[in-house]
């Protein structure tokens, strides 16, 4: 008989199948943010330092050139906060970069337009194909695995990527931090580590009905190995160097630029809302609030009380639920009967379609070796 055991700590819990906990009662991913992640952690004179350093650095490998860096902006909070860092606080000249792939919100779209005029950056938009999107979404939902948002992460890094690459910018920035993403989530949460080719070549080859003409998919070892080491692509964190009180950074967008906040993380997209607040703990079981929660916990923005009280209740109220599986099913073609029976099959995980977890684990582990990683990746 399976017993339930949730961290002293925070609120993760064995619903990731490989969660230790410690004497105290403390999980792994508690135990590894307080040895491993804050006593490097600077976010005072020392992180502004490294920040500044950081802003010289790309400055000059930008110099004669229209742009010197790229962001990825979704109208999230991490990636207009971090847009907002690189221009007012580094002094940098990025290209604001936006991948459309179908389930903007328009709060996203407002936020983005906001941030577009207020800090007089430029814009440019990629637009995936809809059809291919649509296709490649239905095939990853019948093929019955946790990691429903693969696709939409897989359009947005490799778009950013191959844009960078085309024209030569070497740094892209990303929104990504310890601040409020500390507690990743577990593999097992449909966290899978990258963008395995082989994994979505079978899945699509199983259960998709055209091919990806356009659609852009660079592999997790193309864009690790190959444009980061041997181009000499840089990927830059920012958001680690400054003060990030998720908040006060909401607090500071909305005064700033009118921008509106998030009811919560991720919800700049329509299908990723959906997916993490229907589909996967109502199919699986999982509940990736709880990692974004135990973030916050460990960086002392949320008490476990505070915690444990909002993952009691859904995020959504269940006639909105209802709602937005008739919404997902009708933009994805599917009838709401048909959506409801891929929701009921049976469950399944990467490990029933071919791919190449352990080359990534492997890499992820030398990462981690290396102190290039920090945070759990498993």
């Amino acid at each position: 008989m399976n017993t339930h055991h949730i961290c002293q700590h925070c609120i993760m819990d064995s619903s990731d199948p490989n969660i230790v906990f410690d004497a105290r009662g403390w999980c792994d991913y508690c135990n590894n943010f307080e040895a491993t992640i804050a006593p490097q952690w600077h976010t005072d004179e020392r992180g502004h330092t490294e920040l500044m350093a950081l802003a010289d650095s790309i400055k000059k490998a930008g110099r004669g050139r229209d742009f010197d860096c790229i962001i990825g902006l979704s109208g999230g909070l991490d990636s207009s906060y971090v847009a907002y860092i690189a221009k007012v606080k580094m002094g940098l000249r990025p290209l604001l970069f936006h991948v459309d792939a179908g389930w903007n919100t328009d709060q996203a779209v407002g936020n983005i337009e906001k941030l577009v005029d207020g800090l007089g950056l430029d814009l440019y938009t990629e637009v995936v194909n809809w059809e291919e999107m649509k296709d490649l979404q239905v095939a990853f939902l019948r093929a019955q695995i946790p990691d429903q948002d693969l696709p939409q992460d897989a359009a947005f890094f490799s778009a950013l990527y191959k844009f960078a690459r085309k024209h030569r910018i070497q740094h892209v920035i990303t929104g990504s931090n310890f601040s409020t993403e500390c507690c990743r989530e577990p593999e097992e949460w449909g966290g899978y580590l990258g963008i395995d080719k082989r994994l979505f070549g079978d899945i699509h080859r199983q259960f998709g009905q055209r091919p990806l003409k356009t659609f852009p998919l660079v592999d997790i070892l193309v864009y690790k190995a190959y444009y980061q080491q041997l181009l000499g692509m840089q990927i830059a964190k920012p958001l680690n160097m400054v003060p990030f009180i998720k908040k006060d950074a909401e607090d500071e967008l909305e005064r700033l630029f009118g921008w509106q906040r998030f009811q919560h993380k991720h919800h700049e997209s329509r299908f990723t809302r959906f997916y993490e607040d229907y589909w996967l703990p109502r199919k699986f079981g999982y509940h990736k609030r709880r990692a974004h929660f135990s973030s916050l916990i460990m960086t002392g923005q949320m008490t476990r009380d505070e915690a444990l009280a909002r993952i009691a209740q859904p995020e959504m109220d269940e006639h909105f639920l209802k709602q937005e599986f008739e919404y997902v099913a009708n933009k994805l073609g599917l009838t709401v009967q048909e959506l409801q029976a891929i929701f009921e099959g049976e469950n399944k995980t990467y490990r029933d379609y071919r791919n190449k977890r352990w080359l990534i684990g492997f890499g992820a582990t030398v990462m981690r070796t290396l102190g290039l990683e920090k945070r759990f990746f498993r």
